[in-house]
């Protein structure tokens, strides 16, 4: 089955938002061995939109179209739906019933303008909306599928996830052949390094399709394999997993769309440690990626957004000579930042971040995206040293990663040396 994923909407075409919700959605039927072939974005303009539903409709079999479908004038999609399919409007109770009974429980009336999301197409099969007022449509025609979605991304998620997988897979029926895809997550490695521990791919991953896919948290390695059953299939990619852990275990933090924060929290949570953080130019970032978690208060105690000088000294105790003679970036204040906080706190575990984000303040010796990451334990402390690009927030986000990287091989006894 072919399929293309059509995003409506001028504020993606402007880039005013980010178009997640075809990422979303192709993965999602990828995984049940539906080919994407295309994905486009169309604005606004309901002549664009129906040009753009005649180009596709001929060359693939599932149409997915999100966004659109909202109250304000603006929100054309439903209107080209018509058009295209030469039908009708007509009124769904049930989705009346869901939209009053949403506003009734915020305590708010519904207008016509509300009730009027109840209108769908008379030839759809109409999927209700749990978390909105505007339902999607599942129509079939001509042995083909359109489906279309909500533009706001954890309705039109559930929707795909509870209505139009299963309803897929059931048009799919068997198939002599599965695909399935797995996605190895790695931190602290380059993706030319990664490459060249791996190659040849042909050799180290036989039968494999493989795809680095490097981001500033790291690179994921994705590989697609293809056999005769679920459980053959399952078992070429575990062995594929096997090998490449063999090999680059050591940046290996996880599988799928898991992340290095929960990753993270359930080590600490399972070996029974505590952590606290002192944070300069991470600005209290790493302690919010760990307490995103619930039952995060079981292992995270506390953390200080130590940034100037003068609350490094008042509050952590690192000595001002300390910091005139060396600077407050340096591998010595990190020690003496993660060292006081675990002090302090109690913890098994004190982390001290400090660095130059960007975009002033570098020198020769300390260039802009230099950055000490500090971790101390009962033993002792290690700082490492980061030297990251000139783009601030990217340099945050790379520390914060760093910084969690090394409290995960703490952990599990990896060591720390690159």
């Amino acid at each position: 089955m072919n399929a293309h994923i059509i995003a409506i909407g001028d504020e993606i075409l402007i880039g005013q938002t980010i178009n997640s919700n075809a990422a979303f959605v192709g993965s999602r039927l990828t995984e049940i061995q539906v080919n994407v072939k295309k994905i486009s974005v169309v604005g606004d303009e309901i002549g664009e939109i129906l040009a753009e539903f005649s180009e596709v409709w001929s060359k693939n079999d599932l149409i997915v179209v999100t966004g659109g479908l909202g109250p304000t004038h603006d929100d054309v999609t439903r209107e080209a739906i018509v058009k295209f399919f030469n039908c009708q409007l007509v009124r769904n109770e049930q989705v009346l019933n869901d939209i009053k009974e949403r506003f009734k429980r915020f305590g708010r009336s519904t207008s016509k303008i509300n009730e009027d999301q109840s209108l769908v197409p008379d030839i759809a099969t109409v999927i209700r909306n749990q978390f909105g007022t505007a339902p999607g449509t599942f129509i079939e025609r001509d042995g083909k599928i359109f489906v279309s979605l909500p533009g706001v991304p954890y309705e039109m998620e559930n929707m795909v996830e509870n209505f139009v997988v299963p309803k897929i897979k059931q048009k799919l029926g068997t198939s002599d052949s599965i695909t399935k895809m797995l996605t190895i997550l790695t931190t602290g490695i380059p993706e030319s390094t990664l490459f060249e521990k791996l190659s040849p791919i042909e050799d180290v991953l036989p039968g494999a399709k493989v795809a680095f896919l490097p981001s500033a948290q790291g690179v994921r390695i994705r590989i697609t394999v293809t056999a005769y059953n679920e459980e053959q299939a399952n078992d070429k990619l575990l062995k594929h997993e096997q090998k490449i852990r063999g090999i680059v275990g050591r940046y290996v933090y996880g599988k799928g769309n898991e992340e290095l924060g929960v990753v993270v929290g359930r080590l600490l949570k399972d070996r029974g440690l505590t952590i606290s953080i002192a944070e300069s130019c991470t600005g209290g970032l790493i302690s919010n990626i760990i307490t995103n978690y619930a039952g995060s208060s079981l292992y995270f105690d506390r953390a200080l957004v130590a940034y100037s000088n003068a609350s490094k000294v008042e509050i952590l105790d690192v000595s001002e000579d300390l910091i005139q003679r060396v600077g407050a970036v340096s591998e010595e204040v990190a020690g003496e930042m993660a060292a006081a906080i675990r002090s302090i706190s109690g913890t098994d575990i004190g982390l001290g971040v400090t660095g130059i984000m960007g975009p002033g303040g570098g020198t020769t010796e300390k260039p802009i995206g230099t950055v000490f990451i500090a971790i101390a334990d009962s033993n002792n402390t290690v700082v490492k040293r980061f030297n990251y690009g000139d783009n601030r927030l990217l340099n945050k986000e790379r520390a914060a990663q760093s910084a969690l990287d090394m409290v995960r091989k703490l952990i599990l006894g990896i060591s720390l040396e690159n």
